[in-house]
């Protein structure tokens, strides 16, 4: 059997899996490992990923570590994936779909592109160097935490988020792409924001959701304060 030019034969899969105590596991023809249960890689000296993997049904965990990519990481992960405290720069070779929370912090990103499209759980990618939130998943189950990168635009992010949305300590200047529905609170102090806006901090996620309807925004991406009176009368009301 052929297996992928990471390895030469199955002997040197079974070896790496056995130094990781990984278990449970199938070799796939195309030389991927799918595994039933849990994989943790975090906080092992790791530059690189040491097998292509498939499916994870659990959590796949490679943290704290030297990761500079995610190539090898799972297609597919049941539980969380987390891959903080690394040194990536990019998200390419993420899992595609993650049914619990995906977790990214405290890493060199400079660009979400390569996340998965949709997230059962929280996605986490705070303190990075994010100036775009452009290729982040369209819908998130849980939290979705971006603060502390160098975000000036909301624009590319989820467009419905199921938890609270945070994107302090940013360069704001306009709250326009902010997701449309949000089931928790919506966070967004420690930006140049507009005074109108933090005035009325207390009526932020009212805000978030009346944005769009009354237009508030110009087409350069300032605050249109007569449209902006107008949709807090009818919010106070």
């Amino acid at each position: 059997m052929r297996y992928l030019k990471y390895f030469e034969s199955r002997e040197s899969i079974d070896a790496i899996c056995e130094k990781y105590d990984i278990e449970n596991y199938t070799v796939n023809p195309d030389g991927t490992v799918d595994v039933d249960g849990n994989v943790y890689l975090s906080d092992k000296g790791l530059t690189k990923l040491p097998l292509k993997f498939g499916y994870v049904s659990g959590n796949f965990r490679c943290a704290l570590n030297q990761l500079t990519s995610l190539e090898g990481a799972p297609k597919e992960v049941g539980g969380i994936f987390y891959c903080g405290f690394n040194k990536l720069t990019s998200l390419e070779g993420a899992p595609k779909e993650v049914g619990g929370s995906f977790l990214c912090s405290n890493n060199e990103l400079v660009t979400l592109k390569g996340a998965p499209r949709k997230v059962g759980g929280d996605f986490y990618c705070y303190s990075n160097q994010l100036i775009s939130l452009e290729g982040a998943p369209r819908e998130v189950g849980g939290n979705f935490y971006c603060y502390s990168n160098q975000l000036k635009s909301l624009e590319g992010g989820p467009k419905e988020v199921g938890g609270d949305f945070d994107c302090i300590s940013n360069q704001l200047t306009s709250l326009i792409g902010a997701p449309e529905e949000i089931g928790g609170y919506f966070y967004c102090n420690d930006n140049p924001l507009p005074k109108e806006i933090l005035d009325n901090y207390k009526y932020i996620n009212k805000i978030v959701k009346y944005q769009n309807d009354y237009n508030i925004w110009r087409r350069d991406g300032s605050l249109d304060a007569y449209r902006f009176s107008d949709m807090m009368k009818e919010i106070l009301e």
